[in-house]
């Protein structure tokens, strides 16, 4: 199997299953020598400024939020969860700073776009960063969303457009 690059509209994906259950890998850097990667589940997918876009959020104190915050571009990596659940997990809990993920969890990264994907990924968003702007306290309306707060700092909020999209055939 190998990355296809193909059009957005040809998706047939429910973003609350692909977010929010399988969850999905954040990666940005230059090379498959100098990048990093994190596990996320949460975000959404829909269409702004005339764009189709994907906005995540990154805590300053990841590791990866370096790298995102160095690059114009970066992915968004879903997998088989049945299958990657484990390496999920692990990219989720460990930082990069201590420990090389890919070679941990036996992934293989790979260049696309400029920026770095995995060819175990079945479906791959390259982003190009068009908005950030950190959450802060005093707007948040729902004050039980603050329970996620309480010992790691507000994320960094970041649309990206999505410029290509690749799935592994």
């Amino acid at each position: 199997m190998s990355l296809v690059k193909t059009s957005i509209e040809n998706l047939s994906v429910n973003p609350f299953t692909l977010i929010g259950r399988d969850w999905y890998l954040i990666t940005a850097g230059k090379s498959v020598s100098d990048y990093n990667t994190m596990t996320a589940s949460w975000g959404s997918l829909g269409v702004m400024w005339g764009k189709n876009v994907f906005t995540c959020g990154i805590r300053p104190n990841r590791y990866t939020f370096g790298f995102v915050e160095d690059s114009e571009y970066f992915t968004m990596s879903f997998f088989d969860s049945d299958k990657y659940r484990d390496m999920l997990t692990f990219c989720g809990t460990k930082s990069g700073r201590d420990v090389d993920k890919a070679k941990e969890t036996g992934i293989t990264p790979t260049e696309i776009e400029g920026t770095v994907t995995f060819e175990e990924a079945k479906l791959v968003f390259v982003c190009r960063r068009m908005y950030s702007q950190d959450l802060e306290e005093k707007s948040f309306t729902d004050k039980d969303a603050l329970k996620f707060y309480e010992k790691d700092p507000y994320h960094r909020m970041y649309t990206s457009e999505i410029v290509a999209v690749y799935e592994n055939k």
